[in-house]
């Protein structure tokens, strides 16, 4: 049975999102808590030649971007990479994405989840117990999920409010930092290899990654066509631009000191410059892009659930609206519950493991759906994005996918084997046992 029209399968959510708030949720999304501890790791591979590997990954991630906004401009219903796979490859692809999308976007919000947690009792000894963190993250889930059964409009002002809030801080690091910098410790040093580069591209997508989670709700974006393609590009710029500013800072302040450092690079740099206060400003920013990345996410990946449910692939009661929010509410109760139960979860390392090779395979659908939707001329959010040249971009990225995909290891190709598996399994499973209903009532 063909799946619905987009726009009627959406019919019951409202379309309030535009410009300024979906790319505030992806930059929210995008800079997480990763972003205070980036600096040192790429330091490590890369040396003052640093900087390369971000203009090298923001080119790849421009690639992939560039290949959502043009299926995003020709499938607008909500679910993000879910439903552009499920449009151009049927039920089983679209499904297959919504499971790489649904545990890479529950590790992603656990671990900054805890993280979170980290960071306050680090500010705050008296938090620092195992019980108090589980209560502090117990009220946050609770109050996001709160904010965000009100109204998607509630949850994107949360958004813009903490994507604001947790610039702040690092606008002042770039703006103070930059008359430290020493500029012999920023002096190009040489082509650093391509082993090298290739190791700090790997490292730096997962970095810029949060464009797939920020782009579930779809079905709630105003004038989709225009409004995906703008948002995605002005945040992938914003977050370039802060990424490299970043790196400058702490690899002029630091140099050679900062591998020394690897764990709080930020927080050591601005202490050298700004003194106790500038360590203690980078600490509570790093508590605010922790609430901000769970918040961003919060607004975003219940709508995968919903969507997911919404189609009969879970349990269609997770897939109701709130009769006067208008909003997925018992798909942001479940992701909240799950995604809280997972921080604390004995197996949480173990799948981990899983979200770097998931996000890839999660990407790899992505553009291949992007090609085939050009391909057919799919047109469901009116005029698409176009511009000479645009097949090939997916085409592009598919292979910069596959090459970053070569440098997975073994167990990382297994472990996400595994799990497709067990979804695929799912899958078949609900299909089958939902036919003898369904021809019985034919």
């Amino acid at each position: 049975m063909p799946a619905a029209d987009p726009q009627t399968r959406d019919a019951g959510l409202v379309r309030a999102l535009g410009v300024p708030g979906l790319a505030a949720n992806i930059v929210n999304t995008t800079i997480g808590a990763g972003i205070f501890v980036l600096p040192a790791s790429v330091a490590v591979l890369m040396g003052a030649a640093a900087p390369l590997a971000f203009v090298a990954c923001a080119a790849a991630m421009g690639l992939m971007v560039t290949s959502f906004a043009l299926a995003g401009s020709r499938v607008s219903v909500t679910g993000g990479i879910f439903g552009y796979a499920e449009s151009a490859f049927g039920r089983y692809f679209g499904f297959i994405a919504g499971a790489l999308l649904f545990i890479n976007a529950c590790l992603g919000v656990s671990s900054v989840g805890s993280a979170f947690t980290g960071f306050v009792g680090k500010l705050f000894p008296i938090m620092a117990s195992q019980t108090a963190k589980m209560l502090l993250l117990l009220a946050v889930f609770a109050l996001l999920a709160f904010i965000n059964i009100r109204g998607v409009k509630s949850g994107a002002r949360a958004v813009g409010t903490v994507t604001i809030a947790k610039l702040i801080p690092i606008f002042i690091f770039i703006g103070a930092g930059l008359f430290f910098i020493q500029p012999e410790l920023i002096a190009w040093p040489g082509w650093p290899g391509t082993k090298p580069l290739g190791e700090s591209v790997l490292l730096l997508v997962f970095a810029f990654s949060g464009i797939e989670i920020a782009l579930a709700p779809s079905g709630e974006v105003k004038n989709p066509s225009r409004t995906v393609p703008r948002a995605i590009f002005t945040a992938l710029v914003t977050t370039t631009l802060l990424y490299i500013g970043i790196q400058f800072v702490a690899q002029g302040v630091l140099g050679p000191d900062m591998p020394q450092h690897k764990d709080a690079p930020l927080a050591e740099a601005a202490s050298r410059f700004l003194g106790t206060a500038g360590g203690l400003l980078i600490l509570i920013g790093a508590i605010i892009s922790a609430f901000g990345f769970i918040t961003s996410d919060m607004l975003s990946s219940p709508r995968t659930i919903y969507a997911l449910s919404r189609d009969g692939i879970i349990p269609q009661v997770v897939a109701r609206v709130h009769p006067r929010f208008r909003t997925p509410y018992v798909a942001i109760i479940t992701y909240a519950v799950v995604t809280y139960l997972l921080a604390f979860s004995s197996t949480f390392e173990q799948l981990v493991v899983l979200s770097n090779v998931t996000l890839l395979l999660l990407f790899l659908l992505g553009c291949s759906s992007a090609f085939v939707l050009m391909r057919r001329d799919v047109r469901t959010a009116g005029e698409p994005l176009t511009f000479p040249g645009a097949m090939a971009v997916p085409i592009l990225a598919c292979v910069v996918i596959l090459w970053i995909l070569s440098h997975a290891t073994a167990k990382e190709l297994g472990l996400s084997a595994a799990y497709l598996a067990l979804v695929s399994a799912l899958y078949f499973f609900r299909r089958n046992s939902a036919r003898p209903s369904t021809d019985s009532a034919g």
